[in-house]
């Protein structure tokens, strides 16, 4: 059977920042022979190119090792089933945009930068690129036991993690950052990937949606090929809620971080987002704007100064 007529993709991927190494189509000969154990799950899709399936956890998980192994150096990476498995690309950019923001753009290998994630999850995903494209020192804290035990696998398996990724369990699922920053601590920038979800009605209603978008078929039953545990999807109140409660539990550590910032998934937040920051004073609002492929995110980044 011949292939169907081949699609024209863009070799570069131009909507990806600069310094994003996943600019280029991912080029999987390349991969598999960083991680032979990848070629198992690459095929010949029907325009004639080599894939993987998108839809299958295991495939997804294959390829995030290979590609952590072949741009990072990430030898060892582990999740647990049914948590996050982030799309790289995607993240590496937040991390590039957060650079030009808070680095001299003559300097932005500095050992000095201290970043605290929020919510590092699993993965350990943003350290990872942090350390290994800057060299930044990461505090990364979560609310799951069980997501800071496998992020700690992970870094205690590879070395040039070690001594620049710590970790901090949030015990109080109210707070953010109380806890979490500690007295006489200081951070050049917070990062956070909030969950944007209401509840998990909405996050698998979400899932059917865009698995049916990508197979152009109604699906009824939502295989999460991210995967993500209940606080990685759903917030109750969602992210206006969770981003809400950030800028104003950020008031008390405006001396103790240069830059708070998150991903604001939904563009419609940002109008009660600019009130809420207004409102505490703060000296300086930024708003970064990202595209991966159809997907338009950004980030909001505040300042007390």
């Amino acid at each position: 059977m011949m292939p169907k007529e081949k699609k024209v993709h863009a070799t570069i991927k131009s909507v990806l920042h600069a310094s994003n190494k996943h600019r280029e189509r991912y080029d999987f000969r390349a991969l598999t022979e960083t991680l032979p154990a990848l070629q198992e799950f690459v095929f010949t899709n029907k325009y004639g190119d080599e894939s993987v399936d998108f839809f299958n956890p295991e495939a997804v998980i294959m390829l995030n090792k290979a590609l952590l192994k072949h741009f990072y150096q990430i030898d060892h990476w582990e999740i647990p089933e049914n948590y996050l498995c982030p799309p790289i690309p995607g993240r590496a950019d937040y991390i590039h945009y957060i650079a030009d923001l808070i680095i001299d753009k003559n300097d932005k290998s500095s050992n000095q930068t201290k970043c605290l994630d929020i919510g590092v999850g699993a993965n350990c995903i943003y350290p990872i690129i942090g350390v290994q494209e800057y060299g930044w020192t990461f505090v990364g804290s979560d609310i799951d036991p069980e997501a800071i035990e496998a992020a700690q696998k992970i870094i205690n398996k590879n070395p040039q993690l070690k001594n620049k990724v710590f970790l901090r369990l949030q015990t109080n699922r109210r707070n953010i950052f109380e806890e979490i920053i500690q007295a006489g601590e200081f951070y050049d920038v917070s990062i956070c990937n909030p969950p944007f979800h209401a509840s998990a009605k909405e996050a698998n209603a979400s899932s059917l949606r865009k698995l049916s978008n990508l197979k152009g078929e109604k699906v009824k039953k939502a295989t999460l090929n991210f995967g993500g545990q209940s606080n990685e999807l759903w917030y109750e109140g969602g992210e206006l809620k969770f981003l809400t409660n950030m800028i104003y539990e950020s008031r008390r550590f405006g001396r103790q971080c240069r830059w708070f910032t998150s991903l604001v998934s939904k563009e419609s937040n940002l109008a009660k987002l600019y009130k809420t920051l207004d409102a505490v004073n703060v000296k300086s609002i930024k708003t970064i704007e990202m595209s991966q492929g159809n997907k338009i995110s950004r980030i909001l980044a505040w300042s007390f100064g």
